[in-house]
């Protein structure tokens, strides 16, 4: 008889340190978050519990500055926390890289004195965040938005509809991407908006195939009013902010795609390594051994891709090609390899009994959400080719 099972993820850390963090991390969603995941997403359960303790750990600060309360961690260690979290439930690991998106704007174009004021409890005070770009009508053409934000002196006012929010009505503050001028790219600004401001109210959460405990609804805005001081960066600059955040924010979808492909793989070795027919187990199959080499080598790939990519960004440089890459990638290795995981446990991997059937409902959502996988195609190939001719 084979022995065969599930393997720890042989990471490549840069410090000490930062095995040390990944230890925590693994110790803490196989004891906080892993066991209730199933039950709670039957149940359409939010864990608003768990991203406390996650942010009481330092959590859901790591790729930020300490300067203001956050972990310093590199990009190539927060993206294989994120993947650890994402294996012990896609609704807490995604959380995570949605709430790193909604502190981004701030973080990166704030003014000294608005993060001073806000990061700290942003991303170390037990507070959790939005990231409100697109629209009823407009989804993956963002420029086309036209939630407005007018200026009455020191005070804007919002008004408009956001859709596919992620902590829609949960969140207790939203980046928000409003129309300041005319028609375009040009004409957009972010603001930092209070999750309990006047006239913010949020829509019943859509009905999903998967990840049910993580909430995503439209947001209205009905003569929001704002203080300049939550304006964040310049007028008319808020969709280069935007952009910016998603090729960080594909990085983060991208890890969260390999840690739910990784989960996947994990349950078909252990039911393979188990599961007995013709007096022997299922794993000693040529035919079946095959996909299970296929799968690995498919998450390798992607986990080596999403990495490349952070390193970039860790160094300074110019990584949205690869960014776009490691996100069409590891959410298609997601959908395949998850897939094949039912395919393995056979009838039982249809059943609410096994997680595989959750964790292909999932993988799906990872295809369309920062950028379908057909929009990332297209940010590939103007990469390659230069802009489409019109």
């Amino acid at each position: 008889m084979t022995e065969y099972g599930p393997r720890p993820v042989d990471r490549r850390l840069p410090t000490e340190e930062a095995r040390d963090l990944l230890t925590l991390v693994r110790e803490l969603a196989d004891r906080e978050i892993r066991p209730t995941a199933a039950e709670e997403e039957d149940a359409g359960h939010f864990p608003r519990a768990t991203f406390t303790l996650l942010s009481e750990a330092g959590l859901l600060s790591l790729p930020y500055d300490e300067e203001f309360g956050g972990g310093g961690q590199p990009y190539e260690v927060y993206l294989q926390v994120l993947e650890e979290l994402a294996a012990a439930r896609l609704t807490v690991g995604l959380g995570v890289s949605v709430h790193t998106l909604a502190c981004h704007a701030l973080a990166g174009y704030g003014s000294k004195e608005q993060r001073a004021e806000h990061l700290p409890d942003m991303l170390g005070g037990g507070l959790l965040g939005a990231y409100c770009l697109s629209e009823p009508s407009s989804g993956s053409d963002a420029a086309s938005l036209t939630t407005r934000a007018t200026r009455h002196g020191d005070t804007w006012t919002l008004e408009g509809t956001k859709a596919w929010t992620t902590h829609g009505g949960v969140a207790d503050f939203y980046t928000v991407l409003a129309r300041t001028g005319g028609s375009g790219a040009h004409g957009i600004t972010a603001f930092l908006v209070p999750g309990d401001a006047d006239g913010l109210s949020a829509a019943v959460p859509e009905r999903k195939m998967g990840m049910k405990g993580s909430p995503t609804a439209q947001l209205h805005f009905d003569a929001v009013r704002l203080p300049d001081s939550r304006r964040l960066g310049e007028e008319g600059q808020g969709f280069a902010i935007a952009l910016s955040a998603l090729d960080s924010g594909r990085l983060g979808i991208a890890a969260c795609a390999i840690g739910v492909a990784q989960a996947a793989l994990d349950e078909a070795l252990a039911y393979t390594a188990e599961r007995q027919q013709f007096g022997r187990p299922i794993a000693d199959f040529q035919g079946l051994r095959f996909m299970l080499a296929d799968m690995a080598t498919q998450i390798e790939a992607g986990r080596a891709l999403y990495l490349t990519a952070a390193r970039l960004r860790d160094a300074g440089l110019p990584f949205s090609k690869e960014a776009a890459m490691a996100k069409l990638f590891c959410t298609d290795t997601a959908m395949r390899v998850t897939t094949d995981a039912v395919q393995l446990l056979g009838g039982y991997g249809y059943t609410l009994d096994f997680p595989a059937e959750r964790y292909m409902r999932e993988a799906k959502v990872l295809q369309i959400v920062e950028g379908t996988n057909q929009i990332q195609r297209m940010v590939i190939a103007r990469h390659l080719a230069g802009p489409e001719k019109r």
